[in-house]
């Protein structure tokens, strides 16, 4: 299935253009016990829902930006620049 998503800084393009690094998660604070990190790395919520994720513009910008997505219509509700993301409210977090 395809959608459209758009680059804060090159506007909407077709998803292939982009590429998924999957859902925001919160980083392990300080130093990580091994299960810490390996629950950081592996485990995703995977949520049939709204969730923010990381998308890089690789066939652009090369920007990195967050979306949040509904990952059951793929209908996305917004896409920002990490600094320019809204800071509560996180679906994913």
């Amino acid at each position: 299935m395809s959608f459209l998503l758009n680059c804060p800084n090159c506007g909407t393009r077709e998803v292939t253009d982009f590429g998924f690094a999957g859902e925001v998660s919160t980083r392990p604070t300080g130093t990580p016990t091994p299960r810490e990190l390996h629950t950081y790395i592996y485990f995703r919520r995977n949520v049939a829902g709204v969730q923010r994720e990381w998308w890089c513009h690789r066939s652009g910008c090369h920007a990195w930006f967050l979306a949040e997505r509904d990952t059951r219509t793929n209908e996305v509700l917004w896409t920002a620049l990490p600094a320019d993301a809204p800071a509560e409210g996180w679906a994913s977090v």
